[in-house]
């Protein structure tokens, strides 16, 4: 994987960290992400990995833009109200980056679909907005032995996993077996667009830690952010011995 001399120019900010490096950028180029869920937590999340110049992202959603989605969705503008949101990303997302590889899927994501979207990416970053979604995420990316990026917000606060299941780690289910009775969300429990903005950069900074093999701690701990007192903590997370996936 060669860096070209415009590609060096553009990342050299980056590269000239002793930590970074032509072979930190080589790596990035090379690497395969995918992001379900064009929303709040994947616009963000979007424009970081192109930033950083990841060379293939894969976008998933299958809604269009509306107005109330302009608070905190920062790849849309009013211009784009009406259009399929993977569409509209990724003409913005070659706008940063043109020579990225952009696989987009207009579906929703479902027990059908799910196997094949996420076999041919190394990463898969979850940024969904319910329960049942995380799950069936959660079970498929065990099963393909993948590395699952997986952030959420409400109100004020957000929360983000790291789940390395190349290793034996605790799952999803481990924390939430099931779907619980009421679905939290966006939608029902309202959300403040910069808590968005912070843990769908967290899950770009992550991804960029797992490419580069920085150890960022995140092994088995989930990370919690509350805005309003602006403090991070990390509740430590172990495998649950009735977790129904036998992680």
């Amino acid at each position: 994987m060669k860096i070209s001399s415009k590609e060096y120019e553009k990342f050299s900010k980056q590269i000239i960290l002793k930590k970074f490096g032509i072979i930190g950028q080589k790596k990035i180029k090379s690497s395969k992400v995918l992001i379900l869920g064009m929303g709040g937590l994947g616009c963000p999340l979007a424009v970081y990995l192109a930033s950083l110049g990841i060379g293939t992202i894969g976008i998933v959603d299958n809604d269009k833009v509306e107005l109330s989605n302009l608070n905190r969705q920062i790849i849309f503008n009013s211009k784009d109200i009406g259009n399929y949101k993977v569409n509209v990303a990724k003409k913005k997302i070659k706008s940063i980056d043109k020579k990225i590889n952009i696989k987009s899927y207009r579906v929703r994501v479902d027990q059908k679909n799910i196997q094949k979207l996420i076999k041919n990416f190394d990463i898969i970053c979850d940024g969904t907005d319910n329960f049942k979604t995380r799950l069936l995420i959660n079970d498929y990316s065990l099963k393909q032995k993948k590395i699952l990026i997986s952030a959420a917000v409400s109100g004020f606060d957000g929360h983000i996993f790291k789940f390395d299941f190349r290793k034996k780690t605790p799952c999803y289910r481990c924390f939430m077996p099931e779907v619980p009775y009421e679905n939290i969300n966006c939608d029902t429990e309202g959300v403040v667009p910069t808590i968005t903005g912070i843990m769908g950069t967290l899950q770009a900074n992550e991804v960029l830690n797992t490419i580069l093999d920085f150890n960022s701690d995140m092994e088995r701990k989930m990370i919690v952010f509350d805005s309003i007192k602006m403090n991070f903590r990390k509740v430590n997370l172990s495998r649950h011995k009735e977790c129904k996936n036998r992680c």
